[in-house]
């Protein structure tokens, strides 16, 4: 599961989220915007920055990781990407560094070099598999417990949060990007399903109303096994059928692409072809 990309779409539907992990008021979110920032000089991105607003000049800023796997260059990188945030924009306010592991496990352990240079508590950790049982039960608390939970318990979890989602969210836009977002992770946690088998699992047949089947799950889209060609001149033609780990990536293109990925993103984050993905994208849209 692409856990960056969901995360991020998760706290622009439901910044308070944040602050409810941290142990603060969800209510200072409204003094907030969630953004993903370039560092210029060195042409690599920042994915989640929590920057207040310039009516709230004693509101920190946060710097917001999500780590769902073991990198034992984790801190170092992270740290260097603040460092040069903070040269490049300068800001005049207190900073700190907030780490969203999937589980207490994969963290590393921050480096003793940096014991002594930084104050204690500027980078703090929150392991998703271990959220403190006080943290108020909110519909962006069950989706990411939905996130890190076992497949085995996602019949039980979804209908829930799609209901919770109904009665919670009273803005319809809001309430349909929380019910796609609740969809896209069922579709990431069962990759080799079809759309009717999803379909079945869970009762949804309301997913034909939705943008998200259309634009995802539509007639035509992968099922099952992928066979025939992909035409095209992709450097001369590739002919043939695509099965096994490229099927599985390629099932996955639509809903990257609906994330906002560009395909040049896409084929570097699925480490295929450039042309692969492109001549995909142009057989879906036929």
């Amino acid at each position: 599961m692409k856990t960056d990309k969901i995360f991020y779409t998760l706290f622009q539907v439901f910044p308070e989220l944040l602050f409810q992990l941290i142990g603060k008021s969800p209510e200072m979110a409204q003094n907030y915007q969630f953004r993903s920032i370039e560092i210029k000089e060195l042409a690599f991105r920042l994915d989640g920055v929590f920057l207040p607003d310039e009516n709230t000049p004693d509101a920190p800023l946060y710097f917001v990781e999500v780590q769902f796997q073991r990198d034992e260059d984790f801190y170092w990188r992270f740290i260097t990407e603040i460092f040069l945030y903070l040269k490049q924009y300068k800001p005049s306010r207190r900073c700190y560094g907030i780490v969203l592991w999937g589980s207490e496990n994969l963290d590393v352990g921050f480096p003793e070099t940096y014991r002594e240079l930084l104050v204690e508590g500027a980078i703090e950790s929150i392991y998703l598999d271990r959220i403190h049982p006080e943290t108020p039960r909110s519909l962006g608390i069950g989706i990411i417990e939905f996130i890190t939970a076992p497949p085995s318990m996602a019949t039980e979890q979804v209908p829930s949060l799609i209901a919770q989602a109904k009665r919670e969210i009273n803005d319809s836009v809001l309430q349909e990007k929380a019910t796609e977002l609740i969809e896209t992770i069922v579709v990431y946690k069962f990759p080799e399903k079809t759309r009717e088998e999803i379909e079945a699992m869970f009762d949804l047949v309301q997913w034909k109303q939705t943008r998200f089947y259309q634009d995802v799950l539509r007639e035509g889209e992968i099922k099952g096994e992928i066979k025939g060609e992909i035409k095209g001149e992709i450097k001369g033609e590739i002919k043939g059928e695509i099965k096994g780990e490229i099927k599985g990536k390629l099932k996955t293109v639509p809903l990257l692409l609906k994330l906002g990925l560009s395909p040049q993103q896409i084929a570097q984050e699925l480490q295929l072809d450039l042309d692969v993905v492109n001549s995909y994208i142009t057989g879906q849209n036929q």
